[in-house]
């Protein structure tokens, strides 16, 4: 057998924590998804507990109690003060159904759906180019036929939403806008926050298939705000789109590649009077593609679930200029979201 030459091994010049962290968020993170499914949280809502008293309140040992509660206090969900657990108000505000900021139901959907984010899964979605959601195809076409589908995902993108809703409406002037049209706006979260955030709109409609119209009326409810938001059920592709002087399309050009995207665009120019003005949400790649890491996992996500990716505020920007829009302008949003704004001439 030939001896390996070990006589210029040397320590390398980086270490290898990039290498670990890989493996540990495989394990780490899935811990605060646990502790969301075990109901840890509420459960510190009452009020804070000794890992003992967690143990025995759940039922479940010591050690994978220590395990999860250790990471949830690592990563700032927790915090532990003379051997009692308390909710940071991270948690608190996202994390309790109670609060009107819950981003609960989110984490529902990704632990209902966990195959999808499986490294076969992914594999799989990154070999067949196509995603695997829910056994793989349209899930949007899958949310038309089956309710209960259509219900959770439109709770997660809800408990994602509106938060930001609340945001965008104000880090620039829209008081001149008077109608909003919020393209496949599922159940109306960035309508509600554009009518809670803008006295001067008159009325935010929320376009989308019959089925996701009816849940949205649900939600509109619970904000009392029938009057000002409607819902106006029709095929974004294929139906005429209601009169408007706002678009607003939030994680709606991620589901797709860029000629639906540019039809998209192309559409909203086409029905939008002079003077109008189009929104778009997304979490942003940086105009050389190097990052940054969120956006980068998003399209990781959208792997799984859509056709779509990830863009860039340079890709959107030209996008909406070679369609005829005008004074473009990319503004940092809510969290790791931005908008990209322009207007028709």
């Amino acid at each position: 057998m030939t001896q390996n030459n070990t006589s210029n091994i040397q320590v390398p010049q980086v270490d290898d924590r990039p290498l670990w962290d890989v493996i540990f968020a495989i394990y780490g993170y899935p811990a605060l998804l646990l502790a969301h499914r075990l109901k840890i949280f509420p459960l510190l809502a009452e009020n804070a507990r000794t890992l003992p008293e967690i143990c025995g309140a759940l039922n479940i040992q010591q050690r994978p109690a220590e395990a999860i509660l250790t990471t949830a206090t690592a990563l700032g969900f927790l915090s532990l003060k003379e051997e009692r657990y308390h909710l940071t108000a991270v948690t608190e505000t996202y994390l309790l159904e109670t609060s009107p900021n819950y981003f609960g139901f989110f984490w529902d959907m990704m632990i209902d759906n966990y195959q999808v984010s499986s490294i076969a899964g992914l594999e799989k979605a990154v070999l067949t180019d196509s995603p695997q959601a829910y056994g793989g195809g349209d899930i949007f076409k899958s949310h038309e036929e089956q309710i209960e589908l259509l219900r959770r995902f439109t709770a997660g993108m809800h408990s994602i939403s509106i938060t930001s809703a609340l945001v965008w409406p104000t880090i620039m002037d829209f008081s001149g806008h008077r109608v909003m049209l919020d393209i496949g706006g599922g159940s109306g979260a960035h309508s509600i926050g554009a009518a809670l955030r803008l006295p001067n709109l008159q009325q935010a409609l929320i376009l989308d298939f019959s089925q996701v119209c009816e849940v949205a009326e649900e939600y509109i409810a619970q904000y009392n705000l029938q009057d000002r938001v409607k819902t106006h059920a029709g095929n974004i592709w294929q139906d005429h789109w209601p009169a408007a002087d706002l678009h607003f399309f939030s994680n709606m050009y991620h589901d797709w590649l860029p000629d639906k995207c540019h039809f998209l665009t192309a559409k909203s120019f086409s029905s939008l009077d002079s003077g109008g003005r189009i929104v778009i949400h997304e979490m942003l790649y940086n105009d050389e593609k190097s990052g940054p890491f969120t956006s980068a996992a998003y399209s990781m996500i959208m792997m799984g679930w859509t056709e779509g990716r990830q863009y860039s505020g340079q890709e959107l920007t030209s996008m909406l200029d070679e369609i005829g829009f005008e004074d473009i302008q990319i503004h940092k949003a809510f969290g790791y979201h931005s908008i990209v704004t322009g207007l028709k001439p």
